[in-house]
């Protein structure tokens, strides 16, 4: 072995210790290697089954008129997308997904980041406060739905009983086209407000508490706090609730379907429901096919535009 004479003037020879960090290095990058391709064909066969070959067949069903029995053979070409971005209840179940989308970023998160900050703090009920607001989110969809059809109930609900007590009528909301849709918002922020407020709570435990003290030194008031130190550090966890908020708007089904059932005529369908209830009930499942396809390529779109725009450093 020879010697090599370093920058100082000394002389050290090159020992076994300056290749063994290189040598555990390749060793862990092999064991991490021989691991992912351990993991990963499992994983890649319940992608293909359950989201690859279903949209496969999504997509090639949406080219044929067929009831789902046998095999389609009458092929129509584009004329179920033609069909569907001419139907009137389409369009409506789209600008549905657009206020449930508003509702959810003016309102819901908002209300979210407000009690996060509020709840952040050990004191004293605030762990009790936290368990309320986050119970409507572990209720079942349906579940959440049939009892907010009870209390929405004109004639044996809670607003009933309300409206009795000046002496009034109870309105039937869900009942009423212009506003059932406006009933329906209101149960979503409440169902889903408590999962976004435990986000922002994580997020904002993350915050070095020595940055708030340093600010109040300086005197720098509570707004300045927010705007200046709370948001920014907050803004990758502010993105990635606006991400799943988004998407988890535009594949709003199940509320729905216990609250409405995508009624009255219509006025409270989204594109889930549409699909569900133009598509399987109706029989007609290469309409709904074609209906699925818009979807998730909605869904696609812009879960990768998002992702390399706004979270792109993230």
């Amino acid at each position: 072995m020879s010697d090599t004479t370093t920058p100082a003037g000394t002389t050290s020879a090159a020992s076994p210790r300056s290749w063994s960090a290189p040598r555990r290095r390749s060793a862990r990058d092999s064991g991490n290697t021989a691991v992912a391709w351990l993991f990963l064909p499992p994983a890649l066969l319940l992608f293909t089954i359950f989201v690859v070959v279903p949209m496969g067949e999504a997509v090639w069903y949406s080219v044929f008129k067929w009831n789902g029995y046998g095999v389609p053979t009458q092929f129509v070409g584009t004329l179920n997308f033609e069909l569907l971005f001419e139907d009137p209840v389409f369009r409506l179940s789209l600008f549905n997904n657009v206020l449930v989308i508003l509702a959810t970023l003016l309102i819901q998160l908002p209300l979210a980041l407000g009690l996060a900050v509020l709840l952040v703090d050990r004191v004293p009920l605030t762990t009790t406060f936290r368990l309320i607001f986050f119970l409507p989110y572990i209720l079942a969809e349906v579940a959440a739905g049939l009892i907010w059809r009870f209390v929405y109930d004109g004639d044996y609900g809670l607003f009933a009983k309300l409206w009795e007590m000046f002496g009034a009528v109870g309105p039937h909301v869900l009942a009423e086209p212009d506003m059932a849709i406006y009933a329906v918002l209101a149960v979503s922020v409440w169902k889903y407000f408590g999962f976004y407020m435990i986000l922002y709570i994580a997020g904002l435990q993350q915050i070095d508490r020595s940055l708030y003290e340093a600010a109040r030194i300086d005197g720098a008031s509570r707004w300045q706090v927010f705007s200046r130190i709370t948001m920014p550090l907050l803004g990758s966890t502010v993105r990635l609730t606006i991400f799943f908020a988004i998407l988890s708007s535009i594949q709003k089904f199940d509320l729905i379907m216990a609250l409405t059932g995508g009624g009255p005529n219509d006025s409270t369908q989204t594109m889930v429901s549409f699909l569900y209830s133009y598509g399987l009930t109706r029989m007609d499942i290469g309409f709904g096919s074609a209906v699925g396809v818009v979807l998730f390529a909605m869904c696609v779109a812009f879960a990768f535009g998002y992702k390399r725009t706004v979270m792109r450093h993230d």
